[in-house]
């Protein structure tokens, strides 16, 4: 039976038997007995599905990435330490030196400068890209040796809209898939998947945890991309592996070959799991999450709408209002709601910015976004202040632009605050 989103945040993953933990047990054990060798050898070979050692895996963990990758109608899916390690696995899966991918320049600071710098130093080309081009403008920028192309569904911190569809018809007709980053979104508002994605990740730490208990992140395979169709663009998926005895992903493991290879290969290697512990605390947050979004969304409409007729503010930028550029296409993604995130930018000088946020008494300045505290922040001043003034401009990111995230109080207090604190400008 298929049920619905809200119930799947609830129940998919883990349905315990007849006296089992009505919640998911926390496994905190680094490793697990064997009563042979032959059977931790055939783990050890992908011959037989088990654990052996948490740096690759843990039930826990594997119980609560099933609950997403139900949540987003995936094949298979597993967590990693962080949303930053999610997309740099996503990527590096498929890619090695050499390789060339493109990803929408409007993303989050973080990832930017994982693309832009780190993997370059790693020989793996990014090309930073106007998500905003026809289809017909973005084709050049493809290469012989692309590999994937990258965007958020809901943009960190602009809160623009991807144009899933004209992405993913650009990645699928150059035999690459498409990757987005739905941590905005979310699973409750949209799943990417049913507009052509093929691959989506997740800062977990945002309203997928909902508490700012837990960093964490996710990755989902949608199993719909036929590597073996472009085996000469993934030998990694698509040849032997000589460290796991010549085994061939694609052929052996069908719809989980992606999420095998990245944990048996990069997990492996790099181990970036996330704790049992953590994963515990995400899938309280999974539980309410159809909830949440409810009241994010709708404290976010509010206060864009306040903040739209303010004559102290010079924008807003919230895809939601009416009057959005972008409210139309976020009504054929996101038709329920986007999320509870907007930014918008005070009239004057930066000074008068840091005098309004410094004003603030209930909404608190915090690198934080998307959970159940409203809080903002000044991006160029901190997460992306390690960016240029023109890879500021490239990514969308206004000197005065200031992120707001609405969190679950009442949207009549949020307001207020903001009243009083607009007045000290």
């Amino acid at each position: 039976m298929s049920y619905n989103i809200e119930t799947k945040c609830v129940q998919s993953g883990y349905m315990p038997g007849n006296g089992e933990p009505r919640q998911i047990p926390i496994y905190q054990s680094t490793t697990f007995k064997y009563n042979s060798s032959d059977e931790m050898g055939r783990l050890f070979d992908l011959e037989e599905a088990g654990y052996f050692y948490t740096r690759l895996q843990n039930p826990t963990n594997d119980l609560v990435a099933a609950r997403i990758c139900d949540m987003e109608g995936g094949a298979a899916g597993m967590l990693t330490s962080s949303g930053q390690a999610a997309n740099f696995f996503a990527v590096f899966n498929i890619c090695e030196a050499g390789d060339h991918f493109i990803s929408a320049s409007s993303i989050y600071g973080g990832t930017y400068n994982l693309f832009g710098v780190t993997m370059k130093k790693m020989g793996i080309e990014c090309t930073f890209v106007d998500q905003t081009l026809s289809y017909e403008e973005l084709i050049r920028y493809f290469r012989p040796n692309t590999k994937c192309v990258f965007g958020e569904t809901l943009t960190n911190p602009t809160v623009n809209v991807l144009d899933i569809e004209k992405f993913a018809k650009l990645a699928h007709d150059h035999g690459v898939p498409l990757i987005v980053d739905n941590t905005f979104a979310t699973p409750v508002n949209l799943r990417p998947f049913e507009f052509g994605a093929d691959i989506v990740t997740h800062s977990t730490t945002k309203y997928l945890d909902g508490h700012g208990s837990a960093v964490g992140g996710a990755i989902v395979d949608s199993g719909n991309f036929d590597w073996m169709a472009h085996k000469e663009k993934f030998p990694g998926l698509c040849t032997p592996d000589a460290s796991y005895h010549g085994i061939t992903y694609a052929e052996k493991f069908g719809k989980g070959a992606y999420i095998t290879k990245a944990t048996a290969q990069l997990m492996r290697d790099f181990g970036c799991i996330q704790s049992p512990q953590n994963a515990y605390y995400l899938n309280l947050g999974l539980e309410s999450l159809a909830v949440r979004m409810k009241q994010h969304c709708s404290n976010g409409l509010k206060v864009a709408q306040y903040l739209k007729q303010h004559e102290k503010i010079a924008w807003v930028k919230y895809p939601g209002l009416p009057d959005d550029p972008e409210y139309k296409m976020a009504q054929k993604y996101m038709p329920g709601g986007t999320c509870g995130v907007l930014c918008f930018g005070v009239k004057g000088s930066r000074e008068d910015a840091n005098r309004f946020m410094d004003a603030l008494k209930l909404v608190t300045i915090e690198t934080h976004v998307a959970d159940s505290h409203t809080c903002l922040l000044h991006p160029a001043s901190h997460t992306h202040r390690q960016l240029s003034d023109e890879q500021l401009k490239e990514a969308g990111v206004a000197p005065d632009l200031i992120r707001f995230s609405c969190g679950l109080e009442s949207a009549e207090d949020i307001i207020h605050d903001l009243e009083q604190a607009l007045a000290a400008v």
